[in-house]
């Protein structure tokens, strides 16, 4: 996934934090500063999932927060189970590398080779291409029509067939663009090679040998106990979300898992349990964009880092390892507007005694309406992508790119937060009272924003 696309799956959750410094902290140290800063998450309804914070081979925390199912009452714990989305991704890629390892494929080997019917278009792109989205294959979630079909039971055949005929974003190999076809796509050459569904395969040869029991490629119709139901926040609500049916993701994002048995999965990725060194090492190596093999390598506090964020319907997932130091921090969430991401980020920054921030609450007050007519209009985020402000029944709200509407609550004349997400907009006037530009409040930055309407 790259940064910018990691960047829009965090943006809309981040929550506000107010800036607290740690020096090294013990294991109780750390696992208290944890509680206090999930557990102000959760007091203001922005967090609901389990965490997991491991150092040097030993769990530190391993712990649920909210509900895994609201209706009923039913608290998360570490064995329950929620749906990954993308961090699916390490495993659909260390499924084609066990099959590598066994002589059955090669990461170099064309994928017409394995694709019946194979547009001509494809005939360059090899399975190097696909792991690290360099394909140029389109992303068939962003299609027109995805919407309409994403809850609907699909086949294998027919999930490659809405993207086939799709000409290619680039010449294979020479750009990076994050998409989930190219991981359906793995998904079909590992059964083709294997004669094993996708579901089998993982089980008999990755979730079995580590003894990931509670993890699998996940079903709409199929019962499972300890399953976290997913939700969405509107306003000061809660709802249920119409879940995506699995086999639309398959093995773009179809698993699902456990705190408890991902950390099994992290600590195997330093280990030669399923493939050797140079497997494991190849797999790790970036070649775009700090893209390897369904996982992004990079640095945060100045160390390397190993992670894969996922988004779903309900759910926001993040894995990082930092195998240098020997840590592993998991966050699975079943609000789909959860930071899992930053909240990752800041466990870290409790483990390594950096600087990390704790959640606060901010507060509305009352303004007149009337304040509201000067904010209206178009701001240019991007070309082509305005920010719209307007007004109903007098209250301010905002659109953009047709994603789910956010109201406004002033906390100040000019100056509005989102109570679902931790963004803040300030609006600046000139010198005769007009608003020129709007402010944008997210992750420390402050991006001006022009009125163009």
């Amino acid at each position: 996934m790259t940064r910018e696309q990691l960047r829009l799956i965090k943006l809309p959750a981040l929550l506000l934090w107010c800036v607290v410094f740690s020096a090294a902290a013990s294991a109780q140290d750390i696992g208290a500063k944890v509680d206090e800063y999930m557990n102000a998450g959760v007091k203001q309804g922005r967090f609901s999932g389990a965490v997991l914070v491991a150092k040097d081979g030993k769990v530190l925390v391993s712990k649920g927060y909210g509900m895994a199912n609201y209706e009923e009452s039913t608290p998360i714990t570490p064995q329950t189970k929620f749906r990954l989305a993308s961090v699916t991704k390490q495993f659909t890629a260390m499924g084609i590398l066990i099959l590598q390892e066994r002589g059955k494929l090669k990461v170099e080997d064309p994928i017409c080779k394995y694709v019946e019917a194979c547009p001509a278009a494809w005939e360059t792109i090899t399975i190097h291409h696909l792991l690290t989205h360099t394909a140029g294959v389109p992303n068939y979630t962003a299609l027109s029509g995805y919407r309409e079909l994403k809850t609907q039971h699909t086949t294998v055949a027919a999930l490659i067939a809405r993207f086939k005929d799709q000409p290619l974003d680039f010449k294979p190999g020479e750009q990076f663009r994050y998409s989930n076809s190219n991981y359906a796509l793995l998904g079909h050459i590992i059964e083709r090679v294997s004669g094993k569904t996708y579901g089998v395969f993982l089980q008999e040869n990755i979730f079995g040998p580590l003894k990931m029991n509670a993890s699998g490629y996940d079903s709409t119709s199929a019962i499972l106990k300890r399953c976290a139901q997913g939700y969405e926040r509107v306003g000061d609500k809660l709802i249920n979300v119409d879940q995506v049916d699995l086999s639309v993701s398959y093995a773009a994002g179809g698993v699902y898992s456990t705190v408890e048995d991902l950390y099994r999965w992290s600590q195997m990725l330093s280990t030669e349990k399923l493939v050797s060194e140079k497997t494991l090492a190849a797999m790790t190596t970036p070649f775009k964009n700090n893209y390897a093999y369904g996982l992004i390598v990079d640095e945060q506090f100045h160390r390397k880092q190993i992670s894969h964020s996922g988004s779903i319907d309900g759910f926001v997932t993040f894995i990082t390892r930092y195998p240098n130091d020997k840590v592993t921090i998991i966050v699975l969430s079943n609000f789909g507007s959860a930071p899992s991401p930053i909240i990752a980020r800041d466990l870290a920054a409790i483990v390594f005694g950096e600087k990390y921030e704790v959640p606060i609450e901010r507060k509305e007050i009352k303004v007149d309406p009337k304040l509201y007519d000067a904010y209206l209009g178009e701001y240019e985020r991007q070309p082509g992508r305005n920010f719209v402000v307007f007004k109903e029944n007098d209250r301010l709200f905002l659109a953009y790119l047709g994603r789910p509407t956010i109201e406004l609550f002033p906390e100040s004349e000019n100056k509005f937060f989102v109570k679902v997400i931790d963004i803040q907009f300030s609006f600046v006037k000139d010198d005769k009272g007009q608003v020129i530009h709007l402010i944008l409040h997210q992750e420390g930055e402050n991006i001006p924003v022009k009125k163009v309407k």
